[in-house]
């Protein structure tokens, strides 16, 4: 799972600064300021997470166990859909989108509880 949470996390790193370049070029006149708002959350979320996604596969150096994994699991799932339902329901308008995005938030606190559990088990 290293490697799967190491790619992840540059993919995501690189694409979080393609869709902000984007958002800040391609769609600052296309999009009303709420819209532009949460597209740009989505992008600030995305980065947050790819850091700490990296940070996981990181870790898995030196700390195996099953909350580290479910941590790492929690971030790539919290990208997805918190970032991007954002990014969804910004472009399309499409409002029922929004629905997924709270799940995509719990997914990061997932990823943040199990990250905590991860380094509390931990007997280096």
């Amino acid at each position: 799972m290293q490697m799967v949470f190491l790619i992840f996390a540059a993919l995501f790193g690189l694409l979080g600064n393609v869709f902000g370049a984007f958002g800040t070029h391609a769609l600052k006149t296309k999009l009303t300021p709420t819209m532009l708002a949460a597209y740009q959350t989505g992008v600030q979320y995305q980065f947050c997470h790819a850091l700490a996604l990296l940070f996981v596969g990181v870790l898995l150096f030196h700390i195996h166990n099953r909350w580290l994994n479910l941590s790492g699991l929690a971030f790539i799932f919290g990208i997805v859909l918190f970032s991007g339902s954002l990014y969804l329901l910004s472009i399309s308008g499409i409002k029922w989108i929004g629905i997924i995005t709270p799940i995509g938030g719990l997914s990061f606190i997932l990823g943040w509880a199990f990250l905590l559990m991860a380094i509390i088990q931990f007997k280096g």
